[in-house]
Order: C-alpha cells, then structure tokens, then sequence
C-alpha cells in the first residue's frame, strides 16, 4: 500500500516516463515534505534510470551542509523563503550532478507559524541547468498531511514543467 494517492503516482511515473526518454536525472532538496517528493518518485519501477539524490534537508544546519544554503541567507530570510527555496534547488544540482532540481521548504503545521508565516505557507523552486530557477508561492489548506500532499503534487508538477 502506498501513501499517494493515484494522481500522484501517475503524474510521477509520466515525469520519469519523459526524463528517461530525454536523458535527463533529477534530485529533490526537501525540507517539509521529507522526502516525500523523492518517495513518490523512487516508488516507480525503473526510477533509478533518472533519480540521482534525494536531501532531505529539515533543519538549517542540513539545508547549509548539505545543499550549501548560505546561513547569512537563512538568517536574513529565514528557512521559509523564495531565496532559501531558489538556493536549495540549484543547490541540489550542484550536489549531485543532476540536470533537473526540485526544493520545498515550508511550514506544513499544525504549529511553526510565526507573523507573516501561515500554517501552510510554502516555498518550492524548480532548477534545470542553463535556465532560469522557477520559485513558486502557495498557502495550501489543511492538515499537515493535505499540506505535504499538496506539495509534493505541484513540485511534481513544477518538475514536469521544465
């Protein structure tokens, strides 16, 4: 049994179904999903041919560490921002060598609110080598667990789009 729902798996087995076709390798930098984007696409049979890493980067020390967010950029912005969320994408690439990137970083609740920082509130950045990082801003309804779904269905989506 799976914790997706079938649009997910679909969605992610079409994304894996076109990288293979065109060549390309991806990595997700997750912060509040956890690695549930990697998840939904590691589930695929045959997703080794595209997916490189997986960083599951929750704390600020992880996203710095590991993905080589500035700490003067989280302490400026915050670990909940379009910047740390644009850093963590072309992060990702730099860290594992792959062509497309994937980041999300957000405050899935139900607490971690703080003054212009809803439950809900998330950041996600999609990079692809030679081309502009997307940053996309979205206040999604619900429960953690609506909250992460939701994420992992737009990066999904922002993946494909690329």
């Amino acid at each position: 049994m799976t914790v997706f729902t079938e649009g997910t798996e679909a969605a992610a087995a079409r994304l894996l179904q076109r990288l293979a076709a065109e060549g390309l390798t991806v990595a997700t930098a997750e912060s509040c999903t956890g690695g549930l984007v990697a998840a939904a696409l590691t589930a695929i049979p045959g997703s080794s041919a595209s997916v490189l890493a997986g960083f599951v980067t929750y704390s600020n020390e992880a996203k710095e560490r590991m993905v080589g967010v500035p700490r003067a950029m989280l302490e400026a912005h915050g670990a909940v921002s379009a910047e740390v969320a644009r850093a963590m994408a072309e992060g990702a690439l730099r860290a594992s060598g792959a062509e497309l990137a994937v980041s999300t970083t957000g405050i899935a609740g139900p607490g971690g609110a703080v003054p212009g920082k809803p439950v809900g509130l998330v950041y996600l950045a999609a990079a692809r080598r030679g081309r502009p990082t997307e940053v996309q801003r979205h206040v999604f309804p619900g429960d953690r667990a609506a909250v992460r779904a939701a994420t992992v269905a737009v990066a999904l989506a922002m993946l494909d789009a690329l």
